[in-house]
């Protein structure tokens, strides 16, 4: 069909500027801050606060992963070890992620094993069976999934590289917590 050309809304694209040379004025500038720009909104003092605490809850999964793993015994043992060990490994990996961001941002991972327990979001709790052992790591899950939800919102635009981060760990907590439900059925 041929519309005449009058009756076509033509739209100019809006105009986009960048000031590069202020943006590479800047960076010779503040070189030694690393990662941290003047667009970085967020307060840095609190998202390193929130990411510690992320590291501890992190390190204590990690820990209840693999004493359940050591401990868990009964018919359905095996393959439930290998998944506490996954999980284990799986938690470690967010660990990591979260301590280089914490490095990233100028602050320093607290990984002194006496705050761990004090700053982890979830409890160390091995339970004397393997359901238990299961319901334990599930509500552990359950806890990490609602307090990086909260983080992330937190988050939202004034640090989306974090949040991102915290996303992509999120989705995978969902995914272990799924895992143990399904092994409760």
């Amino acid at each position: 069909m041929n519309t005449p050309s009058s009756t076509l809304a033509v739209e100019k694209p809006s105009q986009f500027v960048m000031d590069l040379q202020a943006i590479r004025d800047r960076a010779r500038r503040h070189v030694e801050e690393g990662a941290m720009t003047s667009s970085y909104q967020a307060d840095r003092e609190t998202v390193l606060h929130l990411l510690n605490d992320a590291l501890a809850t992190e390190w204590v999964c990690v820990l209840r992963y693999k004493a359940h793993y050591f401990v868990a015994q009964g018919i359905d043992a095996e393959a439930v070890k290998a998944e506490f060990k996954q999980h284990a490994l799986e938690e470690e990996a967010h660990a990591d992620r979260i301590a280089e961001r914490i490095v990233q941002l100028g602050g320093v991972p607290e990984l002194a094993p006496d705050g761990l327990a004090k700053r982890s979001h979830a409890d160390y709790a091995v339970g004397p069976d393997l359901k238990t052992m299961i319901k334990e790591d599930l509500i552990a899950e359950r806890i990490a999934i609602e307090s990086y939800t909260e983080m992330i919102r937190y988050l939202a635009d004034r640090d989306p590289t974090t949040r991102r981060m915290m996303e992509e760990i999120l989705a995978q907590e969902e995914e272990h917590a799924e895992e143990l439900s399904s092994l409760l059925v």
